[in-house]
């Protein structure tokens, strides 16, 4: 009889019902991602920084030009002061191995961009710049400035935006035409003199007329065709005249000059009695791109300020609306705060107030003021605190002031406490600094007028005036100099510009300084 065994039933396996998935997050569109930049990521990051600051800011531009250049190309760029087509000159050769020697050996770096103020707007980009850099340069330059350099009063006066590169190319074709016709040292000498009167060859108060590109052309056919005869508007009046005339009469011919004039480059330009006309075209050339750059030296805390207010408006919205990465916004803020940075004034670093850091606080401070006022606002900006529209407030600003009305007007209490600014003065005889103003409710006022002052042109600058010649004697030239405070321009300084002058008249030249403190003896 078999005996049956139990047998051990297996536990049936739960059966696997397969669960619907979740459909993946779709992955964000950003404009780019990584370092490495195409012009494909280019075009596409620039119209989305186009969108914001044309719908949002309502930013008005000049055409925009980006040339993507080489660090040598930049280097390049730095000796020539910025623009595409200089003339030659050795300066700029000195410049540039000064410039390539501290960067190769990596003492500092080289700027991420330059702009040009032109219609079209030429900002050269470095070909190294990872794509987030490019994205920032982008806003910060091709909008930010551009927006200023169309818009700023002082830019609208001074500077022709439609005819400056016209206006070099024909600069550059006529200083190599004259190396060729009168030689290379003939050419320097007289561009030497005339680069180191170039602070004193502007129009500071009274506005320039705008001669067409075609009028120079014309003017200067003229001048060619005159060169033989070397006519001199003011030396062929004196001629002598007919019998009973003016000239006859105890003619002075200072009367046909307007004095004291301010631009000493125009003076030497239309009366030196040595001049050839080449020479005089020479003089030319170089006040009117000492024109072009004035504006910019009176707006440096303004421009900077607007185009770093632009820029980090513009990187924050493209991150807001998910077009970049996390790590790129890192990346650009790092760059930005290293910029706008403000080194103690005990700190090694400090080499006086940083133009980004100032600009950038006043502008992000008015925006804060227009839309969310303090009781500290309302008692000190009573007609802006609580406008709303920060926008309009600030297209108005960048518009209508410069630097040294933008501080005056401008500069809270908050911005000065944030900056810890405070304000110092000397005695000449004194071997101590005192300090007269801090950033407190008393001390604000006089801290802002004293950072105001140290943007004024007026101020900074020596005020040097021609403002009287002997035609009929000696034929010598007298200058007067006034300058703030008492202050002396620098010996060496003044005998070197002195031999500039004396060069370019052909005869003795003076300076007399107006309310400057005696000169230091030495002790015996």
């Amino acid at each position: 009889m078999s005996e049956t065994q139990p047998v051990k039933a297996k536990k049936a396996k739960p059966s696997k019902t397969k669960r619907p998935r979740k459909p993946r997050a779709k992955r964000p569109a950003y404009l780019f991602e990584g370092p490495d930049w195409t012009f494909d990521t280019m075009n596409r990051t620039y119209a989305a920084i186009e969108e914001i600051a044309l719908e949002e800011m309502g930013l008005d531009l000049y055409p925009n030009q980006i040339e993507i250049i080489s660090s040598e190309q930049m280097l390049d760029a730095y000796a020539s002061t910025g623009m595409p087509l200089m003339y030659r000159h050795w300066s700029f050769g000195k410049s540039f191995l000064s410039e390539e020697h501290k960067y190769r050996k990596g003492l500092r770096g080289l700027a991420y961009e330059i702009i040009i103020n032109s219609n079209p707007c030429i900002s050269y980009n470095m070909e190294d710049n990872t794509m987030a850099t490019q994205t920032l340069v982008m806003a910060h330059a091709a909008f930010g400035h551009n927006h200023f350099f169309k818009h700023n009063h002082l830019f609208k006066m001074w500077t022709d935006a439609d005819g400056i590169l016209d206006y070099l190319e024909h600069a550059r074709n006529f200083v190599a035409d004259c190396e060729e016709r009168y030689g290379e040292r003939a050419v320097e000498r007289v561009l030497d003199a005339a680069h180191a009167l170039m602070p004193n060859g502007v129009f500071r108060y009274e506005r320039p007329a705008r001669p067409t590109l075609r009028e120079e052309r014309a003017r200067h056919r003229e001048r060619l065709a005159q060169e033989e005869a070397e006519v001199n508007y003011l030396w062929e009046r004196l001629k002598p005249g007919k019998p009973g005339s003016k000239r006859q009469r105890g003619y002075d011919p200072r009367s046909d000059v307007l004095l004291p004039e301010e631009n000493v480059l125009f003076f030497l330009e239309q009366y030196s009695p040595i001049l050839e006309n080449w020479q005089r075209e020479l003089l030319r050339i170089t006040r009117h791109i000492a024109q072009y750059f004035y504006p910019q030296r009176q707006t440096k805390v303004m421009n900077e300020g607007c185009a770093c207010f632009v820029h980090y408006y513009i990187v924050n919205r493209l991150h807001e609306k998910g077009l970049i990465t996390d790590g790129a916004l890192f990346e650009i803020l790092h760059q930005h705060t290293s910029v706008i940075t403000q080194p103690d004034f005990d700190d090694p670093r400090f080499s006086g107030i940083n133009p980004y850091a100032l600009g950038f606080a006043i502008m992000q401070d008015i925006q804060r003021i227009v839309v969310d006022p303090t009781e500290e606002d309302r008692a000190v900006f009573p007609t802006l605190a609580g406008q709303g529209d920060w926008q309009d407030v600030l297209k108005n600003v960048w518009a209508n002031y410069r630097d040294e009305s933008f501080i005056q007007q401008f500069l809270s209490p908050k911005v000065a406490r944030e900056m810890r600014l405070f304000a110092i003065e000397t005695e000449e005889a004194s071997r101590f600094y005192t300090v007269n103003a801090i950033h407190d409710e008393r001390g604000f006022r006089q801290l802002r007028d004293t950072l105001a002052r140290n943007y004024d042109m007026s101020v900074v600058e020596p005020d040097i005036q021609v403002i009287d010649v002997d035609f009929l004697g000696d034929r010598s030239l007298h200058l007067e100099c006034r300058t703030a405070d008492g202050a002396r321009l620098d010996e060496d300084d003044l005998n070197r510009t002195l031999a500039h002058i004396r060069f370019l008249w052909g005869f003795d030249v003076s300076l007399e300084q107006i309310g400057a403190s005696p000169a230091p003896r030495e002790a015996a």
